[in-house]
């Protein structure tokens, strides 16, 4: 037996142990004995190779024995791959909610944990992504499961009152209704026409249509969300709620005046052009940000972040900076911004599940838009 054995605890694909032996070779697990000691064979006992190399632990990890009969090359290439895709899921265990996870942040983590041995980026981000969707809590299946409180519901920032909130703010058994505190001090300070429209196709499958209001901020002149509700049907009462149950929240919630001011509420069918402008292009990009019915908390995850970006938007015009990044932005600027969205767009697609045909449409519409650009600088 070897004098110095280092023993690295993995695991395969398939989540079964698996012990790795001086960064060399890779031992399965195959049985446990009376005594607790369990025995691993060499992963190539089951090739063409035949490798005879077994390792005896016992409960506590410690070497009973181990017979080297290696008649195959050394490894260190797949052990790499093994020991960075399970020290990449033990990370993955200890955040909360996996939606926030960035695969190349964690990647980024391990391999400077690993050093030059660690395996490139590209050979496991598959793998990465797949592991970070294991951690994704159970489906929810019908309207009556969404729970009323839940982590996934929080929103955390440091801002003066955007302190720790929850998102959802009314459910009933049609409706549910989600609405943060910058979007409710969006809605009672910039309530003057609030336009409202929906879209079907971002809905989860349980429900009958996402619906979405907004309002028009002058000054700078932008569309803001100020709330997003799921509908399970499309009963006119449903509507009604909605809409009675936003204005109740939010009635000069954030004015210092006590008087109620009108709220004016236009659907697509009121005022069409100013509604398209509002809520149709948003309801489009949503559309293209799911290309299929998304997963609830997939949602939930993705309204938050959108959120966070209206936030940080209205807080930069409000201090002016708008006007000064404006001057400084390069067409290499909006080539590479222009590009990240497309990422974070491929990232989405394959969260959801997609076949290679969506995404070659997907970098078609990219290779338009980086089109459009260069013809914008002729």
């Amino acid at each position: 037996m070897e004098d110095n054995i280092e023993i690295e605890i993995s695991e395969t694909n398939r989540g079964n142990e698996q012990i790795i032996i001086n960064k060399k070779h890779k031992f399965n697990f195959s049985f446990q004995r009376k005594d607790k000691s369990k025995i691993y064979k060499c992963t190539e006992y089951k090739t063409l190779n035949k490798c005879k190399s077994l390792i005896i632990l016992n409960d506590k990890k410690e070497v009973l024995k181990y017979e080297s009969l290696h008649n195959h090359l050394e490894k260190e290439i797949d052990v790499s791959i093994s020991v960075a895709k399970h020290k990449i899921k033990e990370e993955i265990k200890k955040n909360s909610i996996s939606m926030d996870i960035k695969p190349k942040h964690i990647f980024n983590a391990v391999s400077q944990e690993m050093g030059l041995i660690c395996p490139e980026y590209s050979t496991i981000r598959s793998q990465i992504i797949r592991n970070i969707n294991k951690q994704f809590p159970p489906n929810i299946k019908s309207f009556d499961d969404i729970p009323i409180e839940s982590e996934y519901y929080k929103r955390k920032r440091n801002e003066n009152f955007f302190s720790f909130y929850n998102i959802m703010i009314f459910k009933n058994t049609d409706l549910i209704i989600f609405q943060s505190l910058f979007q409710a001090y969006l809605f009672s300070n910039y309530h003057k026409n609030i336009f409202a429209d929906g879209t079907f196709y971002a809905a989860p499958k349980f429900s009958y249509q996402l619906f979405i209001t907004r309002t028009y901020v002058g000054e700078f002149n932008m569309f803001y969300t100020t709330s997003i509700s799921i509908l399970k049907n499309k009963k006119q009462s449903t509507y009604q709620t909605l809409f009675k149950e936003i204005k109740k929240k939010n009635a000069n919630k954030f004015r210092s005046n006590t008087l109620i001011t009108t709220i004016n509420f236009h659907c697509d069918f009121e005022q069409e052009h100013l509604t398209n402008n509002a809520s149709e292009s948003y309801n489009s990009y949503l559309n293209n940000i799911f290309p299929n019915k998304p997963l609830f908390y997939k949602l939930i995850y993705i309204l938050k972040e959108e959120e966070n970006l209206s936030y940080n938007d209205y807080q930069r015009r409000t201090k002016g900076n708008w006007k000064k990044k404006q001057k400084i932005f390069s067409a290499t600027d909006e080539i590479k911004i222009l590009i990240e969205n497309y990422k974070s767009k491929e990232v989405n697609l394959f969260y959801n599940g997609c076949n290679r045909n969506e995404l070659i449409k997907l970098w078609k519409e990219c290779l338009i838009d980086l089109n459009d650009i260069n013809l914008n600088l002729k």
